[in-house]
């Protein structure tokens, strides 16, 4: 038993769910195997509690690390915030600076309101919506976090999540009255929205939904759906969390063709490298919204997100990080693609290239992700069926990475000929998918 695994087991036994974080659960990679906790990153190294060092070539701080861990321009930033004091009874002039950076790159905006994580930050944002059309239904796809309007999907609607995210998401604790007011569609299905906006369009406040995320739109998608909510005065919001500064510096809705802009976008993950802090950028007249509903959060005003975001932005934009993000996530797709074939797998590859995941096409999954995390710790990787491109990774990685991969391939074809029974070659439990129960 390793100092993480430890540590993590008296973890459970204080902290409800082991972690503040579904996605940094020991369990959704290898349970009893992952090292859980870390006492050092820098680059796209980790090294654990017992200082094991690993590449990661998984989330890359779930999707927040785009220049990488522990930036050294960044952290200069944050150091010099730091020693200004992050914390006053007057107001930081990062807030000012950061918000005419926003708006400088995404011209369409005339607003901004800041928080601390995307969840809370798309809750801020449907609540302006609706505050502003003082509607109350919300039509949204895809993952928008955690909060109440979200979750309710699941009271009217049995477990309509599972599909969106993740399954078993029990609504308890969400208000009963809330039924009814958030009504999912599916990515690309005009069709369907159609149906949903002809049943309820007297009384829709937004449409929630992110530009890009597994797929690219389909031709005329997205352009259907602003087209309606434009008609209909309908808040049409981007959720820029995950792809935001991966397809370029700012909102991925800016690198699609068709040219689609929202009414609100909201980011976080990619804005800062790490630090704790999320933008909701808006039209003009819709963000004044905010002034008529009550937002207001002492750390919202905090200065180390603000200085953290700025030298971000400048990082990202004098590295052309996008390039580095969308190339990496390429070669690792093709990689796979080649892995794959040499070894006869039958594999599914999706995601936009910086956002790379892939997935075999066999009844246990779950058991095969679980053997491929397994084999790639035992060789100094950080590894899962995901790989988050970030400018700390590097061409030689990735092809080490990939080649080290095919020797797990091999392994696998190796069992899918004999009985394909994966689980007898694991050293620990099977990885979880969805939200489970933890004792």
């Amino acid at each position: 038993m390793k100092t993480g695994q430890e540590l993590y087991r008296r973890a459970k036994t204080m902290i409800p769910g082991g972690t503040q974080l579904l996605s940094k659960r020991p369990e959704m990679f290898a349970p009893d195997q992952w090292p859980a906790y870390y006492s050092k990153a820098k680059g796209c190294k980790v090294w654990d509690l017992d200082g094991q060092e690993y590449i990661d070539v998984s989330y890359m701080g779930i999707g927040a690390n785009v220049l990488g861990y522990a930036d050294d321009a960044v952290d200069e930033a944050v150091k010099s915030a730091i020693d200004s004091g992050s914390m006053c009874t007057l107001n930081a002039p990062e807030e000012v600076y950061l918000t005419e950076k926003l708006l400088e790159i995404h011209p369409w905006a005339g607003g901004v309101r800041y928080a601390k994580a995307g969840g809370e930050s798309m809750a801020l944002a449907v609540r302006i919506a609706r505050a502003f059309t003082k509607r109350d239904k919300v039509l949204f796809c895809g993952y928008h976090g955690w909060h109440d309007w979200y979750l309710s999907a699941n009271l009217s609607e049995g477990d309509s999540l599972a599909d969106q995210h993740l399954a078993g998401l029990e609504p308890l604790g969400v208000p009963k009255g809330l039924a009814g007011t958030n009504l999912p569609f599916h990515y690309n299905n005009v069709a369907e929205f159609a149906k949903l906006v002809e049943k309820n369009k007297d009384n829709i406040a937004a449409v929630v939904m992110e530009p890009v995320r597994n797929d690219y739109p389909v031709k005329g998608f997205l352009e259907k759906i602003r087209e309606v909510t434009k008609r209909l005065g309908i808040v049409m919001i981007f959720d820029e969390i995950t792809a935001g500064f991966r397809l370029c510096a700012g909102g991925s809705h800016m690198a699609l063709s068709g040219g689609v802009l929202p009414d609100i976008a909201v980011f976080a993950k990619g804005l800062t490298n790490g630090y704790p802090l999320s933008a909701i950028i808006g039209r003009k007249d819709i963000m004044a919204a905010a002034q008529s509903t009550f937002i207001s959060s002492t750390f919202y005003t905090e200065r180390v997100g603000f200085a953290a975001a700025l030298k971000n932005i400048e990082e990202y934009q004098n590295r052309r990080v996008w390039e580095k993000q969308i190339a990496l996530g390429h070669r690792v797709k093709e990689g796979w693609k080649r892995m794959a074939e040499e070894y006869q797998l039958p594999i599914e590859i999706g995601g936009i290239d910086p956002l790379a995941h892939f997935s075999f096409i066999v009844d246990d999954f779950l058991g095969y992700k679980t053997f491929i995390t397994q084999e790639m710790l035992k060789r100094g990787y950080l590894a899962s069926n995901s790989f988050y491109a970030s400018y700390a990774h590097s061409e030689e990685i990735v092809d080490r990475y990939i080649e080290t991969l095919g020797d797990i391939f091999a392994k696998i074809q190796i069992i899918m000929e004999k009985d394909g029974n994966i689980r007898e070659y694991l050293d620990g439990p099977v990885c979880q998918t969805g939200f489970q129960r933890l004792n």
